[in-house]
Order: structure tokens, then sequence, then C-alpha cells
């Protein structure tokens, strides 16, 4: 299996993909009614205050003007300035994408966790108890809006039973900087308060991330394991005498897992993406109020630097998904 190549043409083939996400998120931004240098002037300021703004952050140059600036500085590194925090929008997102990555991390990780054996355990007790209650539970999850479970979660367990800390990332001082994630930071400082302050802060608002994913995973992990349980290597090996676990594990589960982890890897950039409700539920400093502010204002380079990142990490999800086929399924080969 060549791995090298692979990985050198996927990563050649995101040059398009990116480019194409970088012009259509400029031009819908920028054909959105409003003017960014008036909100932020003021609704008292002056024409000519107003037309200062637009020179000093280029609005005032045609659109294609504007994006060939965008993509010459983008090539160097630079996302620009944003308009709402005037400060670059790569320390903005240095800032607060760490957070947003963390709880992301957590919640596809648990979700996985748990999703893929019941999503087994599901298929192997078909059509018994423990079936039909994990196919409700995961009806359930699908159906169930984010925002009114972790709204119930808080109301539960901070308000009611007192037994979660306050909605945040953590109580207290932060642990030394080092990556920016507060659970890896504690453990590489050997910070034990932090540890367990930032794993406890991170307790609901994973769950309630999670719980839409973790009801995903189950189902493709049933579908994708009862289709494989039908097949006539399956039923060879039955034939043989063999029952059990050494049919689930040995010859079942790695033919099945594949789907399932095509659907982990789509959920990861999802979830990355769609963290806003729970992120502003939980108080959580992640890029949800940072995009929202810059959605509000008409942030341009705030706006572009927050989905760049987005697609990025959604991107490399999926390529780290596809490599992995190749070390689960040995009829896999990357020529």
């Amino acid at each position: 299996m060549n791995y090298l190549s692979f990985l050198v043409r996927r990563i050649l083939a995101l040059i398009p993909v990116l480019f194409g996400v970088i012009l259509v998120i400029f031009l819908i931004s920028h054909i959105i009614p409003g003017d960014p240098a008036r909100l932020l002037a003021g609704p008292r300021a002056t024409e000519e205050i107003v037309q200062n703004i637009r020179e000093d952050y280029g609005l005032d140059k045609p659109i294609y003007v504007q994006f060939y600036v965008y993509l010459r500085d983008l090539t160097r590194g630079d996302l620009g300035q944003s308009i709402l925090t005037r400060r670059p929008v790569a320390r903005d997102l240095l800032r607060y994408f760490p957070a947003t990555f963390e709880l992301t991390t957590v919640s596809v990780v648990l979700a996985s966790v748990l999703g893929i054996p019941l999503g087994v355990l599901s298929a192997v007790y078909k059509d018994r108890t423990a079936d039909h209650l994990i196919r409700i539970f995961s009806i359930t999850g699908i159906s169930m809006p984010v925002f009114w479970l972790g709204l119930l979660l808080l109301l539960i367990f901070y308000l009611n039973l007192g037994i979660a800390p306050d909605p945040g990332r953590i109580s207290g001082a932060a642990p030394t900087h080092i990556t920016g994630l507060y659970v890896l930071d504690s453990i590489l400082t050997g910070n034990l308060r932090a540890l367990f302050s930032s794993i406890a802060h991170l307790i609901l608002p994973s769950i309630t991330l999670s719980w839409y994913a973790l009801a995903r995973i189950v189902r493709m992990a049933r579908s994708s394991t009862l289709e494989v349980l039908e097949k006539d290597y399956i039923r060879t090996a039955r034939a043989k005498g063999l029952t059990g676990r050494p049919i689930l594990f040995k010859h079942a589960l790695r033919n099945s897992i594949l789907p399932t982890i095509t659907v982990i890897g789509l959920l990861y950039g999802e979830l990355l993406g769609g963290a806003v409700v729970t992120e502003i539920i939980f108080n959580w400093p992640g890029m949800a109020q940072y995009m929202v502010s810059s959605m509000k204002t008409l942030d341009y380079p705030a706006v572009m630097g927050v989905t760049l990142v987005i697609t990025l990490a959604y991107v490399i999800a999926n390529l780290l998904v596809d490599l992995s086929y190749g070390f689960i399924d040995p009829r896999i080969r990357y020529d």
C-alpha cells in the first residue's frame, strides 16, 4: 500500500476544494446587504469617518480586488485583521479554536466508544428486548433538539442537584498555556486541580454535543453489522461450527466497521462547525460566540477565517478516515 503517494494525491486534491469554499463564502459574505464600516463606526459617525474605515480595511475596492488581496495574504499565512476585535484573525482563532476542538474531540470519542458497541449489540440481539431499547434510544437521540437537552442537563445536574460545576471551561486559574487544550495542558504541567476541574466542566457539554452523534453511530453500526451477518462467509463460518464471539470479532466486526468509521469522520466536521448552540448554553469560550459576533457585524475576515478552519478540520478528519481503511481492511490498496 503506497500511503505516501495516496496522501500526496489527496492533499493536492484539497487545493481546489479549499479554493471553492473560500470563493463561495467570500462572495456570499460580501453580497449580503450591509456595511461593516457603518456598523463599526456607529450610527452617529460622519460619512468621512465611515469612508476612512472602508479604506483602512480595503472595503472601498472592487470585490474582485478584495478577493485577490485576500488570496495573496492567505498564501503568506495572513488571515487578515478582524473588523470587530481589530486583532489579527489568526490570533483570535488561536485563542478560541482550542476550546472548540477539545469539546468536539471529546464528544466524538465519547460517541464512538459508546455508539459502536451499542450498535453491534443491537444487531446481535436483533428484534429482542435489547435491540428495541437501543433503537428507541437512537431515535430519541436523533429527534431531541440539542438546546433542549443542554438546558435539561443544566436544570437537573447544576440547578437542582448541584453536582455539576458552573457553566464555563474551568473553575479558577487555567493551566499553563502549551496547546490551549486544558485537559492536555493540565496533564503536561502536572496540574491536578486544573485537570479535575476541566474534566468536570467537559462532562455536560460533551454529553449534549455527542448525543446526536451517538445516535447516528448506533444506527450505522447496527445496519452495517446486520448486513455483514447475512453474508455467505458468515454462514460458512457457522456451518463449520463457529459461534458467538469468534464470528463476531474475527469475521463480522472488522468488515462492518468501515461504514461506521466513515460516519464518524463526517460527524467530526459536522460537530466542529455545529457546536454553536452547545457552547452558548454552557458558556463555553470557543469559536461560537466569535463566529456569531462576526456574522452580526459583517466581519468578513473573521467569517472567512472561521470557515477556513472548519473546512480544514473537516477534510483532514476525512483524510485520516480514508487512510485508516487500509489498516482495518487488508484488501484495500492505495496504488
